[in-house]
């Protein structure tokens, strides 16, 4: 069915409200309680299922046959070494110097301690990463065996990038511990990165530093970035400070590292480096720029979410394949946040989409770390009626959850696939600007 566009703005306007209810607790206290989510989009995926609600059970007379998949890369060290060695030269610089206070001198010896780890590692995925991978193969398989048997079609892609390519290793290595017999062929070439990681020029355009984003963002950082306190603390010799310390840099430095140590081995901590208010504020600079270049930022007008047409027109077209030929299996995608994030904006996933313009909003809508945090995956499980062949339903999961779109049902969380195939391939063939007066929240 093709849903009238007065439906659409209705069912649109609906997912905004559900969206701003979904985030209307206190932020703020959230992150005191579990400083970890502060890293926002390197918030560590859970290993453990604590954090899953129960799964509902299909309908009678439906049996899982299909799966469909995109899920970012695994933790992962801090995207350089850079951003290890450039912070502990420049406490160790101090350090020679004399003008460290005590604790200064303690937190440089936890940093020297963290690059015995991480040295050579920059953006690579940490152990960590893996396990996160192959637990969430482990409780798919669990889930949904049918999906799993010996003759399923099964196939495995990433990006380019080897910190994807090795979360499909630990996601298809849990696989077959499982069931040995699977046979899973794995690529991570060129030929998939058009709909695995693709952008728009007019979202490469809008994203330079030239974008209309990016005025209110640093006005917004700059209102939010005060170093001076993190200064006085490591530092005691203020003349060292002032030719040779900028507090403002300094804290974003040790912000990276602070929120980073959660997904890799070693057990430093520096969450007593910055206080709950510094880490908060950090935080809210590091949502707001990542929601204006990856999700439904107004003014984007929609751009960085139209980058995700494209794999959502190959989930859709691959799932038609699987239907049509009769075929048991999954299709496994492994990518990056930049691509899931605007894909969960894309479909309208609940509390994944919300809409406005003012920076000091952004985090009543919209929180990195729910929608996309390290190993953050979709799953689209599809059932066949065992009656009747050409009834399809379908259970979305959004980060190993059931979620909803807003698309009409009768079952939920299942949906018709003929219902929600139509309200993709609507969402793909309009650009996302279209949809966004009805769901502004200015």
């Amino acid at each position: 069915m093709t849903f009238p566009i007065t439906s659409r703005i209705t069912l649109t306007a609906i997912s905004v409200f559900i969206s701003l209810s979904g985030f209307a607790k206190d932020i703020r206290s959230e992150m005191v309680a579990n400083p970890d989510k502060c890293g926002g989009v390197y918030y560590a995926y859970p290993i453990a299922s604590d954090s899953i609600v129960k799964t509902t059970v299909a309908p009678k007379g439906y049996k899982p046959f299909y799966i469909s998949h995109y899920g970012r890369h695994g933790s992962r060290y801090l995207i350089s070494d850079n951003d290890y060695k450039n912070l502990l030269d420049k406490m160790q610089a101090a350090d020679k110097a004399g003008a460290l206070t005590p604790f200064g001198k303690e937190v440089t010896q936890r940093l020297e301690r963290v690059w015995d780890e991480a040295r050579g590692r920059g953006g690579e995925l940490s152990p960590l990463g893996a396990r996160q991978h192959h637990a969430i193969a482990s409780r798919m398989f669990e889930n949904y065996p049918e999906v799993f048997v010996d003759s399923s079609d099964i196939t495995a892609v990433s990006t380019q990038v080897m910190r994807c390519a090795h979360s499909m290793f630990a996601f298809v290595e849990a696989l077959k511990e499982k069931n040995p017999s699977l046979n899973i062929p794995r690529e991570s070439g060129q030929r998939h990165m058009e709909y695995l990681c693709y952008w728009t020029p007019e979202s490469s355009d809008f994203n330079s530093n030239k974008g209309t984003w990016r005025p209110d963002y640093v006005n917004f950082k700059a209102n939010h970035t005060d170093g001076k306190r993190l200064v006085d603390a490591l530092f005691a010799d203020k003349n060292y400070v002032s030719e040779h310390i900028v507090p403002d840099e300094l804290i974003w430095e040790f912000y990276w590292v602070t929120v980073g140590q959660q997904n890799i081995e070693n057990n430093e901590t520096f969450t007593d480096v910055l206080t709950p208010d510094e880490l908060y504020n950090l935080w809210q600079v590091f949502n707001l720029q990542f929601y204006m270049r990856n999700a439904a930022y107004s003014r984007s007008k929609g751009v960085n979410i139209d980058n995700a047409k494209n794999l959502l027109n190959h989930i859709v077209d691959n799932a038609d394949k699987y239907i049509s030929s009769g075929k048991t299996g999954a299709t496994l995608r492994f990518g990056h946040d930049g691509n899931i994030t605007p894909l969960t904006a894309l479909m309208q996933l609940d509390n994944c989409v919300g809409v406005t313009s003012d920076p000091e909003c952004v985090k009543e809508v919209w929180n990195d770390f729910f929608v996309s945090p390290m190993a953050s995956n979709i799953q689209l499980i599809f059932f066949r009626n065992e009656k009747k062949t050409d009834d399809i339903i379908v259970k979305i999961l959004h980060n190993e959850n059931e979620t909803s779109v807003p698309v009409p049902t009768t079952m939920a969380p299942f949906y018709k696939w003929s219902d929600l195939r139509s309200y993709f391939k609507t969402m793909t063939s309009r650009p996302f600007a279209e949809t966004i007066n009805a769901r502004n929240i200015d």
